[in-house]
């Protein structure tokens, strides 16, 4: 194990944060906001002296680096990466008991927008700012954007690959372009340009600057913290609107943009991924519309909140116009099943990931068939493309991953004694970084209802969730540190 590498490359990832924290105390000081200027030129500072002292105590180190210190640094990353940026809530007293602060940093940078908080507008704008610019900074990776700005000199043997493979939502992780740098920068890109026109049409919409800015943070994170208590609702049906389709489009896996660019339309109408996302949306909008026709006053009512929340859920964004849990239990189901199943790989968004889901339906065929025919030899392909075997030991192996962390922690979370049903959403919802629950954790409700202990574990399970599992349990292994 290389762990000068390892520590390098955290005191690059705080030396990206303490800089990244730099609007917020702008704001903070603008407003005259004193305590939050006290938190963040703490956090600031704290994150500044570490990441020199780890490039000074990691300096001359050779820069072999394989797939287990991939794993272990972007594990021990986001671990930092939390525990810094929560130092602004702390702090400032906005947020007063530490592991609350975690709770709702790692929601932020895991994109998950679950809150311990019940009045997010009392919180200053230097603290808001920096809640739902969490989510952004989380959405599309800071390692990713660690690989797009270091120098090609910093990049050591393996460096880059693993690293993306190991923070990069999804089944599998292809290059764009031949470098990897140039497709991290190529991602950076299209992610800013998107959020951009997210804001832009906002503020069409006559959403105040802030708001705006925070919200397409939000939607473009898929993360789903919000400036008002009311998530969304109180918002005008075309910022609703605005929203739903942003989402969405942020749910798409990134090298669809990219295609775009490049004029290969044909190539995006042939992923089969894309059409199984874009059924299970229109699908699933239909089905809910029809179980709520008779909750709301018109028909463009009922298709805007369903179409909302469809698309707030698949993409595991977390905004709600609406408390869909007084709908009836179809459309709850239909919706709990949508946190499952999440958006697409490489994207913003969370869960299984569409991608998985089609290569488990490939292999359950594929499995019922040769039952039938067993020495017929069937390879699966996707997007006509054979799928390597090794592809599929690894979904599997994250399948029994998935399953097994989400039952430990269903069972470690009941000791506080709440529902069976929030306690099950509770985990869906935070595993698959997804934010409201149902019940006690519902879209008017938050996590607050938790004990010390249930956070904790709800807290490992948004890194696990956001960081593809493996990275987070290898942190747990004896042999993920031991010297090769």
């Amino acid at each position: 194990m290389n762990y000068k590498v390892i520590g390098k490359y955290i005191g690059y990832i705080l030396l990206i944060e303490s800089i990244l924290m730099i609007p917020a105390l702008i704001i903070s000081l603008a407003e005259g906001q004193t305590k939050a200027v006290i938190g963040f030129v703490v956090a600031i500072l704290a994150s500044f002296l570490t990441a020199m002292l780890l490039r000074f105590l990691c300096r001359n180190t050779n820069k072999i680096f394989y797939a287990k210190e991939g794993l272990v640094c972007v594990g021990l990353c986001w671990i930092a990466l939390s525990l810094f940026g929560c130092i602004p809530f702390w702090l400032s007293g906005e947020i007063p008991h530490f592991v609350d602060a975690l709770f709702e940093t790692v929601s932020g940078f895991t994109t998950t927008g679950a809150s311990i908080l019940p009045e997010v507008e009392t919180l200053s704008k230097g603290i808001l700012y920096w809640r739902s610019f969490t989510h952004w900074v989380g959405g599309m990776g800071v390692l990713v954007f660690l690989l797009a700005m270091a120098p090609e000199k910093e990049q050591g043997s393996g460096f880059t690959m693993h690293l993306l493979r190991a923070e990069s939502p999804g089944p599998d992780v292809g290059k764009l372009v031949p470098h990897i740098k140039e497709t991290a920068k190529i991602l950076y890109l299209l992610y800013i340009i998107l959020t951009i026109l997210n804001i832009v049409f906002l503020l069409l919409g006559g959403m105040p600057l802030f708001d705006s800015v925070c919200t397409a943070f939000g939607t473009a994170g898929t993360g789903g913290f919000g400036v008002k208590n009311d998530s969304i609702a109180g918002y005008s049906p075309y910022l609703q609107n605005v929203c739903t389709v942003f989402m969405l489009l942020f749910g798409v896996n990134f090298s669809c943009y990219f295609l775009l660019l490049m004029r290969n339309v044909k190539s995006i109408f042939r992923d089969e991924e894309l059409r199984l996302y874009l059924g299970i949306v229109v699908g699933s909008i239909l089905l809910i519309a029809w179980n709520i026709r008779d909750m709301y006053s018109s028909v463009e009512e009922v298709f805007r909140h369903a179409a909302f929340q469809v698309a707030s859920i698949v993409t595991t964004t977390g905004f709600a116009t609406t408390d869909f849990d007084l709908w009836p239990s179809f459309s709850k189901a239909i919706l709990l099943c949508l946190m499952v199943v999440g958006a697409c790989a490489g994207s913003t968004g969370g869960g299984l990931k569409c991608g998985r889901l089609l290569l488990l339906i490939k292999n359950l065929r594929r499995n019922v068939h040769q039952v039938l025919q067993p020495n017929k030899i069937q390879v699966i392909r996707n997007n006509g493309r054979p799928v390597s075997e090794q592809v599929i030991k690894n979904l599997n192996a994250y399948l029994a991953a998935y399953s097994l962390i989400i039952l430990i922690s269903f069972v470690a979370v009941s000791v506080d004694g709440l529902s069976v049903t929030t306690n099950v959403s509770a985990v869906l919802a935070c595993f698959n970084n997804i934010g409201p629950g149902l019940e006690a954790v519902g879209p008017t409700c938050n996590y607050a209802v938790y004990g010390l202990f249930s956070k904790l574990v709800l807290i490992v399970d948004m890194l696990a969730g956001r960081l593809e599992i493996f990275p987070i349990l290898v942190l747990f292994t004896r042999s993920g540190w031991l010297q090769r």
